[in-house]
């Protein structure tokens, strides 16, 4: 089911303010509007799922006065040599009005805790030498090297603030990436490996929060 309500962003562990993984997240604590997707209630008019004919994928929709808001949520390893999980969300805003909408990053967490964005981009060679070791390069991460997420447009923590425009009748695809603060955030069986606990992720669509509940189970590995 759809919920309409007011909520604290700080509830989901947004660091808008946070420039680099390291600094101390800032949380924001005004009263928004949101639309909750809700897995118990899924088809309920406003918040449904829907399946991608080509992977078989869950792609989780809310909707609400003509902007259709759609998540997938992904998985890779930070690297063969280092533990540890990216996660990473991809989101399309199709803008069915007549008028531009304006889409911001919201925030992340992972069974409660803050997944703070990385600093994502194209290439580090244009950054100053400090940079370098905090930027994470698109190229090198397998879930844009495959096509799950979009290079084309991305929230880094670099600019937490940016906003995108979506014009009337079209719309945009934006990813964003973070590393599962967990420690242990995998488990796996005879079945597979799959992402324990719960993820949740939201962007900011004309001031009104979208938010996605994902469960371990149904972030999709990427890292091929």
């Amino acid at each position: 089911m759809m919920r309409s309500l007011p909520i604290v962003s700080a509830l989901l562990g947004c660091a808008l303010q946070t420039l680099a993984q390291s600094d101390t997240p800032t949380f924001k604590a005004e009263a928004k509007s949101a639309l909750v997707w809700d897995a118990d209630f899924p088809g309920s008019g406003h918040s449904f799922i829907v399946w991608d004919p080509l992977t078989g994928h869950e792609i989780h929709k809310l909707s609400s006065a003509g902007i259709e808001v759609s998540s997938r949520v992904g998985y890779e390893r930070v690297s063969p040599s280092e533990a540890g999980e990216l996660l990473n969300y991809t989101t399309t805003i199709a803008n069915n009005t007549d008028s531009e909408i304006t889409v911001q990053y919201g925030g992340a967490s992972a069974d409660g805790r803050a997944a703070l964005p990385l600093w994502l981009a194209r290439t580090s060679k244009d950054a100053k030498k400090g940079d370098r070791k905090n930027i994470w390069e698109l190229g090198r991460m397998r879930c844009f090297k495959n096509g799950f997420a979009s290079s084309e447009n991305f929230f880094s923590a670099n600019a937490p603030l940016r906003i995108f425009t979506v014009h009337a009748q079209t719309a945009l695809t934006i990813s964003s990436v973070s590393k599962d603060p967990r420690p242990y955030s995998i488990r796996c069986s005879l079945d597979g490996c799959h992402v324990t606990g719960t993820v949740r992720y939201y962007i900011t669509v004309n001031k009104k929060d979208y938010v996605f509940v994902w469960s371990g189970r149904s972030v999709i590995y990427c890292g091929e």
